[in-house]
C-alpha cells in the first residue's frame, strides 16, 4: 500500500471515529470558510443587496396605486411579500454553489482532511444564513427609507426576521438535495426556479389572494408562501401570531424533517 492510500484510510478511519462535538467544530469551521469566500468575492452577495432595493422600488411604485391607492398604503402589503420573496429565492444559491464546488473537486479535496464527512454540507447551509439575513436587513431597511413603520413594533419584526431566516434555511435543503444530484450548477438554477417562481407569484405576496381569478384563489391561498407572508404581517403590522405562524413552522419542521436526511444521504455517495 503506497503512502497516499495509506493516508486516505487512515482519514477515513479519524472521519468515522469524529464525535458530535467534533462534528460541530468541523461544521463552523466549513462555514467560516463560506464566508471568507463571500469576502473574497464580494459579487456574490449582490442578488441579496441589489434585488431587495430594486424589487422594493419596482414592485410598490408599480403597484401601488393600483392595489392600495397610494404607496403608502400599499407598504404594509409588499415589505412582508418582498422580504418572503427575496429571502426564500436567496436559498437557491446553496444548491447552486455545493453543485459548483463538488463539480471543482474541492469536496475531493475534504475527503484528504480528518474532518466530519458531513462538515462541508452543514457549513454551507449554516454560512448561507448570513445571506439571508443580509436581504433580511435591506427589505426592512429599504421600507423603512419609504416611510414603513410596523405597527408591531421592533420586537415582533425581529421575530418576523426569524421565522423569514429559518423557513428560507429550511427550504435551503430542498435545493441542496437538488445540488448534490443534479449534474451541472445551471440545471440545479432552472430547476429551483421552475419550483419557486409560481410559488412566490401564485401567492398573496404582491397582492390580495381575494383579487387573483376565481381558478387561482384555492391555489393563492393553501400556498405556503401565502402562509409565511400573511405570518409576517400579521407579526410586523399587528404584532399578532395566528395559525399561519404555526403552519410556517410546521412546514419547515416536515421540510427540514424530508429532506435532510435523504440529502445527507445522497450526499454521502457522491462525496
Amino acid at each position: 500500500m503506497n503512502s497516499t492510500s495509506m493516508k486516505q484510510t487512515v482519514n477515513r478511519q479519524l472521519r468515522s471515529r469524529t464525535s458530535f462535538s467534533q462534528s460541530i467544530r468541523n461544521s463552523l469551521t466549513m462555514a467560516y470558510r463560506g464566508l471568507l469566500k463571500i469576502r473574497r468575492t464580494p459579487e456574490q452577495l449582490f442578488d441579496v443587496t441589489l434585488q431587495p432595493i430594486i424589487f422594493t422600488l419596482m414592485f410598490t411604485y408599480i403597484f401601488g396605486g393600483a392595489i392600495s391607492g397610494d404607496v403608502q398604503s400599499y407598504l404594509p402589503i409588499i415589505i412582508p411579500g418582498i422580504l418572503v420573496q427575496t429571502v426564500i429565492t436567496t436559498s437557491i444559491v446553496t444548491g447552486v454553489q455545493l453543485r459548483e464546488d463538488m463539480d471543482k473537486g474541492v469536496f475531493d479535496r475534504f475527503k484528504s482532511l480528518p474532518i466530519a464527512r458531513i462538515a462541508p454540507l452543514a457549513g454551507a447551509l449554516l454560512a448561507d444564513t448570513v445571506r439571508y439575513t443580509i436581504a433580511t436587513v435591506l427589505t426592512f431597511g429599504m421600507g423603512y427609507v419609504m416611510g414603513y413603520r410596523p405597527d408591531g413594533g421592533l420586537g415582533f419584526v425581529a421575530l418576523a426576521a426569524l421565522l423569514v431566516i429559518v423557513c428560507s434555511w429550511a427550504i435551503s435543503w430542498i435545493f441542496a438535495f437538488f445540488g448534490v444530484i443534479a449534474r451541472t450548477a445551471s440545471s440545479v438554477q432552472g430547476i429551483s426556479m421552475i419550483v419557486l417562481f409560481p410559488l412566490t407569484f401564485l401567492s398573496n405576496a404582491f397582492v390580495p389572494a381575494d383579487t387573483l381569478p376565481s381558478w387561482l384563489q384555492w391555489f393563492a391561498k393553501i400556498n405556503p408562501i401565502s402562509h409565511l407572508v400573511t405570518a409576517v404581517r400579521d407579526l410586523t403590522n399587528s404584532g399578532t401570531a395566528g395559525w399561519d405562524l404555526g403552519i410556517s413552522l410546521i412546514g419547515a419542521a416536515v421540510i427540514v424533517a424530508i429532506f435532510a436526511p435523504i440529502t445527507v444521504r445522497a450526499y454521502m455517495r457522491r462525496t
